[in-house]
């Protein structure tokens, strides 16, 4: 679907009647239930046993998402002891514009081994129309269904301070925007992987024309604009091969306009945009996401 986009692009400006809404949400729902180490399909990386979680701290639960009078039910997975998210730190994982939980488990795996196994709560969940989960996915869908996992994690004793928020690709929308102009929480924390700087620079990046934004779609996701709020400390990581969201184009762009406490950044040599983890290798990554979790 990737490399598709820049061609795809090119053939709407003759329509101008497609909005380029329907290839940046590229959700999978042909499944019954959610499999988790028994998922057959495709995963973006492979990890091996030694980063398994015990079935005890595997959760998958629904939740209910409700912007603007449109209630959603979505799914939801939370990685660890529920009874301690009183006093543990938690990252909440939002995952990119492809698949569902299924297909994310294995970077969801290698964050609840960071320092060691179920050291921290993860969260992570299916946006709406993703998986399992219910209804069209929209922009503003993005970020109630977001905040309904933050609301989730109040209620079961979680503080702004103990929460961290990580966005891969898509997902860094509602991790910026949430972080950016708080709801339910004031995260601790913003982690970003590979992410756009905006929907104005992916049109102009997959067509290689000057076209404005909205010639092609109705979003209006900013990253670039809203990383400029957001004055927790800021993690970036990013690959400098990156076929889909260029590094320069996009995520230099976001690091470059953060202007908060403090920041740090990580250009892993070799990596698409995909394979972040295994190209820079697990224990490297993890120490890397330890040390921010840390500091």
């Amino acid at each position: 679907m990737r490399k598709l986009i820049p061609l795809l692009l090119v053939a709407l400006v003759s329509t101008a009647c497609i909005k380029l809404d329907a290839l940046i949400y590229s959700p999978y729902t042909d499944i019954e239930e959610y499999l988790l180490d028994d998922y057959e399909g495709r995963q973006e990386i492979a990890v091996g046993e030694a980063y398994n979680i015990p079935d005890s701290n595997l959760h998958v639960f629904t939740l209910s998402s409700d912007p603007e009078g449109d209630a959603k039910e979505i799914y939801a997975l939370y990685v660890g002891d529920i009874s301690e998210i009183a006093t543990d730190t938690v990252i909440l994982y939002l995952h990119g514009n492809t698949g569902h939980m299924d297909l994310y488990w294995t970077r969801i795996k290698l964050l609840a081994n960071a320092g060691h196994k179920n050291r921290f709560g993860v969260m992570a969940i299916d946006y709406r129309g993703f998986g399992l989960s219910e209804g069209p996915p929209t922009e503003e869908g993005l970020y109630e269904d977001a905040d309904a996992a933050m609301k989730w994690l109040k209620e079961n004793g979680l503080t702004d301070d103990r929460l961290v928020v990580y966005g891969y690709s898509l997902g860094g929308a509602p991790a910026t925007e949430l972080t950016a102009n708080p709801r339910t929480f004031r995260p601790s924390k913003l982690m970003l992987e590979a992410p756009f700087a905006s929907d104005e620079v992916m049109v102009q990046d997959g067509s290689g024309m000057s076209l404005p934004g909205d010639y092609f779609t109705g979003l209006e996701i900013n990253n670039a604009d809203e990383i400029k709020k957001v004055d927790v400390p800021f993690f970036w990581i990013h690959g400098t091969d990156d076929a889909f969201l260029n590094i320069e184009t996009h995520g230099e762009v976001v690091y470059k306009n953060y202007q908060g406490i403090y920041s740090e950044a990580h250009r892993v040599e070799g990596a698409d945009h995909s394979d972040i983890p295994a190209v820079m290798g697990y224990d490297p990554y993890l120490e890397v996401v330890l040390e921010f979790l840390e500091r």
